[in-house]
């Protein structure tokens, strides 16, 4: 039987359990720790490890079993604690949460997945904050304008000048970290060739969905969240809808989508069936959007830039 180890990782430690034998350990979520973890585990053929992300501090351990050869999966949380949901545990405990992230490693037969090197950790860490700012900046322009106090008006303004700076920083990383990557900068290339998808989504797309090129045309949809699903008991017909999946690409996909409506022709008509059909717009602006990460992810898996089609 393939062993299956559970981690469960806080600021300061590592929580284990292996199925095989069902021993329980705790280890540091430092260098020290890692290396006496790796020993703990051993040279097992087939282990799987099982571990739910959270923000930097599973990064250390990750970079240590990857290094070593293990084989890695990485959990929603939310699936996780659906799944211990579902087996009626409602204790919550780090040597219950490792426990039960082998137990639905070996349930669901989760396969190992590669994890991110360096440089795209480095973009996703970028990415991130690039987000914050822009909270920040529409945050800090809607004080400018509806303040009453000349002060806080002066103090908003200020601080949308330092943030339009940081921005542009931040991107300018960006830029150059994937032009110095040969790989990334040709895939930049290719997304950026489709009509609508500028230099800022095309990055985007490129960290938040690094897996584009490698999916099937059903993963690459449900990934993005645009995958809509049917909802059906006995006589009872619901609509379909979209739920889940990275929410942040999905809203960065929005206005590329609309652009591609006016100059992509195939995703133009597309659009234009389906409000002939009686769909809302909104609806077909859903239809445009899993249109492009479809054609997004086809064009980097063939490996060529996006033509027209003559008329």
């Amino acid at each position: 039987m393939q062993d299956i180890i559970g981690i469960d990782i806080s600021k300061d430690r590592l929580d284990a359990f292996r199925l095989s034998d069902r021993q329980h350990n705790s280890f540091g979520n430092d260098k020290a720790g890692f290396k006496t973890l790796l020993k703990w585990i051993g040279n097992t053929e087939g282990l799987r490890i099982v571990y739910e992300p959270t923000g930097p501090y599973h990064r250390g351990m990750e970079e240590a079993l990857a290094k070593a050869g293990h084989a890695l999966v990485k959990v929603n949380p939310r699936q996780a604690r659906r799944f211990a949901e579902a087996t009626g545990t409602q204790a919550k405990t780090d040597r219950v949460d490792a426990m039960l992230l082998a137990r639905m490693g070996l349930a669901l037969d989760l396969p190992p997945r590669p994890v991110r090197g360096e440089l795209m950790n480095e973009l996703r860490e970028l990415h991130v904050a690039r987000l914050a700012l822009i909270k920040d900046r529409t945050a800090a322009g809607n004080r400018a304008e509806t303040a009453a106090i000349s002060l806080i008006r002066r103090q908003a303004k200020a601080r949308l000048a330092i943030i339009e700076k940081q921005l542009a920083e931040v991107d300018e990383t960006i830029s150059t970290l994937i032009a110095a990557d040969p790989a990334l900068a040709e895939r930049l290339d290719i997304l950026t060739s489709i009509p609508g998808i500028g230099a800022v989504t095309a990055c985007m797309l490129l960290i938040e969905m690094p897996e584009l090129g490698t999916l099937e045309p059903k993963q690459a949809a449900s990934l993005a969240g645009l995958a809509p699903f049917t909802r059906r008991s006995g006589k009872w017909k619901g609509k379909e809808m979209i739920r889940g999946g990275r929410a942040s690409l999905r809203a960065a996909i929005f206005m590329p989508a609309l652009v591609a409506i006016r100059f992509n022709t195939d995703l133009k008509r597309k659009y234009q069936q389906l409000l002939e059909s009686g769909k809302a717009p909104k609806l077909a602006i859903t239809a445009v959007m899993r249109k492009l990460v479809l054609l997004a992810n086809a064009l980097l898996r063939d490996g060529r830039k996006w033509a027209d089609r003559p008329a």
